[in-house]
């Protein structure tokens, strides 16, 4: 039975209901529901259509059982002719969570009775009281799209004075606070959109909303903005803690696997390994200075033409020997995948006629120009995601490839015109923030079914929830500068308070010019100490200078196209060499520590690298520190982020703290200055 209380005021109609556990409210032709939604949890949902999509969207678990209460009651109010009018509220209560909606609809939230959270409005609603009132400005705007059932969606909250705000994915930028900044939520080539937040109040925030959008955490409002959608959906949790939120996050949209030990080392790749006896070559000399590295990686064009999904028999023309050789050798093998279709391809005929290309709304049929006139494919269509599986089964696992490289996964538009592409279900601008996450589910969905081991390939983009669908996540193609490796860091530390536990970068940067620069070999060094004391080890980039002859003089296939200098450990000299080895030993001795932070990632989504905030939520001091971090819970390191930078000052929470590099202990609470030579990273354990 529904329990229903309607009242009218001055003009306004408002309707409250118990819906199982819900509260439902009705105004205007919107439908707002609250629900429970796990462990001091709400989801919160709108639309104007008269009825839910039905789509989870990023919450895929079913929730932990939570009992609400939930109140409807009158209250007393001053309307504008001096008299008192009688107005209804509603408020709704799990656990520690307490949302309370009042006559004009807008919700306010409240951690322990303590308010973290209220929608922002402007609207003159027959009272005296409400400040700026002939604005006309209210919470959740809903802007129909002209000849479209969808509407362009703006919501807007109070901005809370002091508050830190994290997470929201990846953004090349130096910031970690994002309060003050704004976000584009679109996916991009280095930049990736997981609209999760956690804020120094003690709340967790999902924008449930796959449009492409942005959000903008300013000094006097929040405002989310979707710019195409038929629902609004948000999920807000609490807790005493950065790693509860995130524990609290992680069981509504999912858990990482438990990462195979057998890939918590070193990675080897570069652009690009050209031939099978170039990938062999470097494995057997990996073996020859006795280094063990767990997987090789084997970039694009080893194939004919983009969308043909198979290697160009010239330069690799036995590659299951090739894997069967690099398996006795202990090594697995992932391949380089892009879901871009040249019409040259002898898949493009047949995906174009079946509809399992992304469409334009105008123009050409074009979404990809790099080497070649592509259409990417749509992985939204089951089909679609059916037939690149097949194939690539036929031309890559079977022949024992152990993962995939799902390269351009945002997809990378050749211009990013969201308006002009769509989906098989529905318009880009509604759902392109999914895209990788549905491109990454082609493999993983079919290689989970078929092997009882965990999938771990991986990707350049992502979403909320990817960490479940086995997702490397790395940073894109960013430049080899200081000024790159400081916004790497920060993203990272969003990435992981953002949900996605598996994130990694190219070492030194993507793009070089002179690997023989030594201000380059500087930063690879920095660089490389990072990765160490991170989630993958894993070495790439296009190293320059491109003087390297081509192997063919055709336009297509696996010799045309150009490829970096060596990248291998021992490719920049003797000195280097001698850190970089110092550093591999360092990581493999720490297997066993590595082995129990990916088990946290699995048991509760806590990241690898992790804010100081989130060992140390206490510590005020920690809320603000962006150039340093905790590797697990055991170990914080302080990275070298400038040129010809040998020393520097590094903050130790209370506690005691051992520096690895000489074994003195110092008294936390305070600033240490310590030396940093090259060929040291400043690391202290907590003892």
């Amino acid at each position: 039975m529904h329990s229903l209380k309607l009242f009218r005021a001055k003009g306004v109609t408002m309707r409250f209901e118990k819906d199982n556990g819900a509260l439902m409210m009705y105004h205007n032709g919107e439908i707002i529901r609250i629900e429970a939604w796990g462990k001091d949890s709400f989801r919160v949902r709108s639309t104007m259509l008269g009825k839910f999509t039905g789509n989870d969207w990023a919450l895929t678990e079913e929730p932990v059982k939570a009992e609400t209460s939930i109140c409807i009651e009158e209250e007393d109010h001053w309307v504008g002719d001096g008299t008192i009018d009688k107005r209804e509220i509603a408020t709704i209560v799990n656990g520690r969570l307490k949302a309370v909606v009042n006559f004009a609809g807008i919700i306010r939230f409240y951690r322990d009775d303590k308010l973290i959270l209220q929608e922002f409005y402007r609207m003159y609603d027959g009272t005296l009281s409400q400040s700026s009132r002939c604005l006309k400005v209210v919470s959740r705007e809903w802007k129909g799209i002209f000849g479209a059932t969808e509407y362009q969606l703006k919501l807007k909250f109070e901005s809370n004075d002091g508050e830190k705000i994290f997470g929201m994915g990846q953004y090349q930028q130096p910031y970690l606070d994002m309060k003050g900044c704004e976000l584009e939520l679109a996916q991009r080539n280095s930049q990736i959109s997981v609209p999760f937040a956690v804020s120094s109040l003690g709340y967790g925030f999902l924008w449930n909303n796959p449009a492409v959008g942005q959000v903008t955490f300013a000094k006097n409002y929040t405002e989310w903005l979707a710019r195409s959608t038929r629902e609004m959906d948000y999920w807000i949790t609490v807790a005493d803690g950065p790693k509860q939120i995130l524990a609290n996050y992680t069981d509504v949209t999912g858990h990482a696997e438990m990462f195979p030990e057998e890939l918590m080392g070193l990675w080897q790749c570069k652009l690009r390994y050209r031939t099978q006896d170039e990938v062999l070559t470097v494995a057997r000399q990996y073996q020859k200075e006795g280094i063990k590295i767990d997987q090789i990686v084997i970039d694009f064009f080893h194939w004919t033409v983009q969308g043909d999904w198979k290697f160009d028999v010239t330069y690799w023309p036995d590659p299951k020997a090739m894997v069967e050789e690099l398996h006795s050798m202990g090594i697995r093998v992932i391949v380089s995948i892009w879901p871009s279709v040249d019409r040259r391809s002898e898949n493009f005929g047949p995906m174009m006629e079946k509809g399992l290309l992304i469409r334009t709304e105008r123009g050409a049929a074009q979404t990809y120009d790099y080497q070649g006139d592509c259409v990417e494919i749509d992985p939204f269509n089951p089909e679609t995601r059916k037939y690149i599986w097949e194939v690539c089964k036929k031309n890559y696992y079977d022949l024992g490839i152990d993962a995939f490289w799902l390269d351009n996964s945002e997809p990378d538009y050749g211009v990013y015109d969201f308006e002009n592409y769509r989906y098989s279900d529905g318009p880009a601008l509604a759902l392109s923030n999914m895209y990788p996450q549905m491109f990454s589910r082609a493999f993983y969905d079919e290689m989970s079914r078929i092997s009882d081991k965990p999938v771990v390939n991986l990707l350049r983009c992502g979403w909320a929830g990817s960490q479940k669908y086995g997702n490397v996540i790395w940073s894109g193609d960013i430049p080899s500068t200081f000024q790159s490796f400081e916004e790497q860091i920060q993203a990272g530390l969003n990435m992981g308070l953002a949900g996605i536990p598996w994130w990694t970068t190219d070492i030194g940067g993507f793009m070089t010019d002179d690997v023989n620069d030594p201000d380059f070999r500087q930063l690879l060094i920095r660089w490389y100490q990072f990765a160490v004391y991170s989630a993958v080890l894993r070495m790439h980039g296009d190293r320059g200078p491109y003087n390297i002859p081509p192997l063919d003089n055709r336009d297509w296939g696996g010799g045309y196209l150009h490829t970096g200098q060596p990248n291998e450990l021992w490719s920049y000299g003797e000195e280097n060499y001698k850190i970089m080895k110092k550093y591999y030993d360092i990581r493999i001795s720490m297997h066993d520590y590595i082995k129990g932070l990916y088990e946290e990632a699995h048991t509760n989504g806590s990241p690898l690298i992790r804010t100081m905030f989130y060992e140390f939520p206490e510590d005020e001091k920690c809320w603000e520190l962006k150039d340093q971090y905790m590797f697990g819970d055991k170990y914080l390191a302080a990275p070298i982020i400038h040129l010809n930078e040998f020393e520097r000052d590094v903050y130790l929470p209370a506690g005691q703290w051992k520096l690895t590099s000489t074994g003195e202990v110092f008294q936390g609470g305070c600033t240490v200055h310590v030396q940093a030579p090259i060929e040291y990273m400043p690391v202290f354990e907590k003892v």
